[in-house]
């Protein structure tokens, strides 16, 4: 099976289109969001092959939707899997936990929220408002659920216009392709995460210890189900969603609208790209456009 994988993703062609289309086929009854790709239901929707420009890797994309829900399958070749997200190493000659260089494997939905199409990059000249499903391999994957958060890309340093509570004053500072200054706010959506922190042991018990715990996400930040499975040198990751989730702070899906979005093996924070950090986290570039279309 691994090497049929390997085979498969080996010979595809990188796609080169300015957008694709992403085909979202109905079902009556959505599949249980557990990261088991053999589901037969999965057969019913055909996947979009979509090109990680960071890496150039090929991830596969499917989707199926009912008449509450979207699902989205995702798959993708990774070689080793990192679980873990600076967990707390003891070291003997200081005596005490410290910080691990553990960076966790992540995925993320990048959807426009804007009234118009806009370039979804970090890097883009326009302005705009960004739905953000965030699944991280170690503090979102435990609990079975994607963090849930926004991004706003704008030219004035308070953020675009229908600024939340939540938003700080200042964006990180990031130009855009042309040298336009932007700045970049990241922010959750209102509730809790699906993860609580593990402060730093005093004593040691054991060389590593996990310092994210999984815990059930509140409100609007436990929108998204999501969890995955490695395997073989490959993630397979579901996800699922209401269409209309009512909260002011995510992207509301119809079958009558076509919505923009873009997805990243890694996580978006607009760093410079880089090889020297654990399994480049924080290096993310989104994917080429894509459009989602619901087939009747």
């Amino acid at each position: 099976m691994r090497f049929l994988l390997l085979c498969f993703f080996l010979f595809l062609p990188v796609l080169a289109q300015a957008e694709l289309q992403v085909n979202v086929t109905k079902v009556t009854v959505g599949p249980l969001v557990d990261g088991d790709r053999s589901e037969n239901i999965w057969q019913q929707a055909k996947p979009v092959l979509i090109n990680d420009q960071t890496v150039n890797e090929t991830i596969l994309l499917s989707a199926l939707y009912t008449d509450e829900r979207i699902y989205f399958l995702v798959q993708y070749p990774d070689k080793a899997e990192n679980p873990l997200h600076k967990p707390w190493m003891w070291d003997e000659k200081q005596g005490r936990y410290l910080e691990g260089a553990h960076r966790e494997d992540t995925f993320v939905f990048k959807w426009n929220m804007m009234s118009q199409d806009v370039d979804l990059s970090n890097f883009s000249d326009d302005d705009y408002r960004a739905d953000i499903w965030y699944w991280k391999a170690n503090r979102s994957n435990l609990s079975g659920y994607a963090d849930d958060k926004m991004q706003i890309l704008s030219s004035a340093a308070k953020g675009i216009k229908g600024k939340t509570n939540q938003e700080s004053n200042e964006g990180r500072k990031l130009p855009s392709a042309a040298g336009k200054k932007h700045y970049l706010t990241r922010i959750a959506d209102k509730g809790t995460p699906p993860y609580q922190k593990v402060t730093r042991p005093q004593k040691k018990t054991t060389q590593v210890i996990n310092r994210f715990l999984p815990v059930q996400s509140t409100g609007s930040r436990a929108d998204v189900q999501a969890k995955g499975r490695w395997e073989n040198g490959f993630w397979f990751i579901e996800f699922s969603r209401k269409l209309q989730t009512g909260h002011a702070d995510d992207i509301q899906l119809s079958p009558l609208r076509s919505p923009l979005f873009g997805v990243s093996i890694f996580s978006l924070y607009g760093k410079k790209r880089e090889t020297s950090s654990p399994n480049l986290y924080g290096m993310g570039r989104i994917s080429e456009p894509l459009r989602l279309n619901f087939l009747k």
